[in-house]
């Protein structure tokens, strides 16, 4: 009887090993699927984002229409999410940090503004 209830337990113990290890697998699956799903948003929300900016969407009827603002272009855009993302890790890097940029602590504020910006 003992060598049964033996027997019963070693199989129990790896069936839970067994499923354990299954729900961490698809727990990793999830995770990875979650991380697509969010790089493809953020893909569509920036191609989104460059249509509108560059004024290349075509509006139809009943559609909410352009913002009112002039297009830009997809050059200007690029280089001023460079310069916002630039932006965030200097600040990412430097928070608490008195090495950061030296006009960080100008009393000139920062000016990330393009040559073209004079020209709109």
């Amino acid at each position: 009887m003992d060598h049964m209830v033996d027997s019963l337990n070693n199989a129990y113990q790896e069936f839970v090993a067994t499923t354990a290890n299954v729900l961490e697998a698809k727990e990793v699956a999830c995770d990875q699927a979650e991380e697509f799903v969010e790089s493809v948003k953020q893909r569509i929300g920036s191609e989104c984002l460059v249509d509108e900016a560059t004024g290349s969407v075509t509006w139809k009827p009943g559609q909410a229409g352009p913002t009112g603002l002039p297009p830009i272009s997809a050059v200007r855009l690029e280089q001023m999410s460079k310069t916002v993302r630039w932006l965030v890790l200097q600040l990412q890097n430097g928070s608490g940090n008195s090495a950061g940029p030296a006009h960080a602590h100008s009393s000139t504020p920062f000016d990330a503004r393009f040559t073209e910006d004079a020209a709109q």
